[in-house]
């Protein structure tokens, strides 16, 4: 068995392990550790674990070290130091006129280089705009263009169930989310109801795709043949979560529907799920 420990560099994004050699962590102390970046300083997400020496990739590196109150305190004067580094690069962004929305500024620690992160509709030619910034940090810069849900991530926010955003709280990587998801929930292919503050589809649908699977496969659909306790009918509504459709019976058209569980019901005659292709196509652009 080998120990390890999770890492990030941010409050949120992607867990990176590291071998925590004869340390014990617990969940929110400070590390350094080295990566492809050069020297970091990360807060610890997992704390010391046992798993299988298989599992373990080769490239898993040691901490170099605990942080220290005086690497703690150099964290610090980053992030003040990024505030200023960010309206700097606002104001170069302006005078070169660059079609580019500027989301964050981020030093590395040990000061080598400075990332600034933007969004853009389209490519954009900044190699003057680094060769302005190089000037004025006397460091390596690098501009990285990022997507909307990476934005999000960055600068956090409330989503419209009333909690901070998954990307920013808890969620390591995001995870591959269809418009058909929307559709086999139940949803209203709306792209207001559907879309998070980013624009693009909601983190969450992903969460119970493979339960609404499940239950679409015990429950009838929406016009469905079906045997009741009180004669053959056709499904007219049916609710996955409650597990309970409503039938009109054949014998009785003109009455009011009868409601009966599905595991009530025997379907004669099943229908397949109708996909809108020319909706769907009008929403992927949510994806």
């Amino acid at each position: 068995m080998a120990v390890i420990i999770g890492v990030r560099f941010r409050n949120t994004g992607k867990i990176y392990y590291f071998d925590p050699s004869e340390n014990q962590f617990k969940k929110g102390d400070y590390v350094i550790v080295e990566t492809s970046r050069g020297v970091e300083c990360g807060q610890v997400a997992l704390p010391n674990r046992q798993i299988s020496e298989s599992n373990v990739s080769r490239t898993v590196k040691k901490i170099i070290r605990p942080a220290t109150d005086e690497d703690l305190k150099h964290l610090e004067e980053n992030r003040k130091k990024e505030k200023r580094a960010f309206d700097i690069c606002l104001k170069k962004i302006d005078a070169h006129k660059l079609q580019m929305k500027l989301v964050s500024a981020e030093y590395t620690f040990d000061n080598n280089k400075i990332l600034f992160y933007f969004t853009s509709e389209g490519r954009v030619d900044f190699r003057e705009l680094v060769k302005d910034l190089a000037f004025v940090f006397k460091t390596r810069i690098e501009l990285r263009q990022i997507g909307v849900r990476d934005e999000a991530r960055l600068l956090g926010g409330i989503g419209i169930c009333g909690r901070p955003f998954c990307c920013n709280s808890f969620l390591g990587e995001f995870q591959p989310v269809s418009v058909k998801m929307a559709k086999d929930q139940g949803m209203s292919l709306n792209p207001v109801k559907i879309s998070g503050v980013c624009g693009r589809l909601m983190c969450c649908l992903k969460y119970e795709q493979d339960a609404y699977v499940d239950l679409l496969k015990s429950v009838p659909r929406t016009g469905s043949i079906v045997q009741t306790s009180d004669g053959k009918g056709t499904v007219i509504e049916a609710n996955i979560i409650t597990g309970e459709v409503k039938v009109n019976l054949s014998k009785t058209p003109e009455s009011t529907p009868k409601s009966y569980k599905a595991s009530e019901v025997k379907i004669l005659k099943g229908v397949q799920a109708k996909d809108d292709n020319k909706e769907i196509e009008n929403l992927k652009h949510l994806e």
